[in-house]
């Protein structure tokens, strides 16, 4: 017998305020974050929305053609899987780029890139994380290219450090946001056949994750 000392509504309640609370703190982490990167305050705000909201959004580029579809194995994890995948046959392999896992932090990065006026040390620092995060990406069949979530933004971190120490935050979140995506899918493009995917999305899916989460990470480490 488990003993509920306040009413199902009360309870309710609680856990909304709970939510919103949680929801508050990380609205103020990222804003901070994205203050802390370059972004100036008035754009904060919209750049958090369209990050969050674009994260469900896919905007179709091209088709390939795919003979199956591969269904991920009961449980997988990077550089290990048990279980059998399943595979359902399709035509074609539609490859997308996401909004919110790509084209923000590609923007973002772009105006960046423009303000810091620090051209070359940014593109010396997305190449180094991008060379990390190829060696390090997995391709999992019906689930897609799986990294490390901590490497990309210790990395990005550590280049920024090393390049730019007065500036790194915004050549942290360039080099781990772009790294990422170059890295991962970018130069992944030519396996999409092996990932037996219906849909592949740049910057979607888990990738969404990785390149979302370095970018922040990166600037607040740096």
């Amino acid at each position: 017998m488990i003993y509920v000392p306040f009413p199902l509504p009360v309870i309710l309640l609680l856990g909304l305020l709970f939510a919103l609370l949680v929801i508050l703190i990380e609205m103020r982490v990222l804003a901070y974050a994205y203050k802390k990167i370059g972004v100036r305050p008035r754009y904060v705000f919209a750049v958090m929305v369209l990050s969050l909201l674009g994260s469900q959004v896919d905007i179709p580029l091209y088709s390939v053609p795919a003979r199956h579809i591969v269904q991920p194995p009961p449980s997988w994890r990077y550089s290990w899987q048990s279980g059998r995948a399943g595979v359902t046959r399709v035509r074609i392999t539609v490859v997308a780029i996401n909004v919110g896992g790509a084209l923000i932090p590609m923007l973002v990065s772009l105006y960046l890139f423009v303000r810091m006026r620090m051209p070359a040390r940014m593109v010396v620092g997305t190449v180094v994380v991008a060379i990390v995060v190829h060696q390090m990406a997995e391709i999992v069949p019906g689930a897609g290219i799986v990294v490390p979530m901590l490497v990309p933004p210790l990395v990005a971190a550590g280049v920024a450090l090393l390049l730019a120490y007065r500036r790194a935050p915004p050549l942290a979140y360039v080099a781990g946001s772009m790294g990422t995506l170059l890295g991962a899918d970018v130069m992944n493009l030519s396996e999409v056949g092996r990932l037996g995917s219906a849909v592949v999305s740049i910057g979607g899916a888990g990738t969404f994750d990785g390149v979302f989460l370095t970018g922040i990470i990166a600037g607040l480490l740096a």
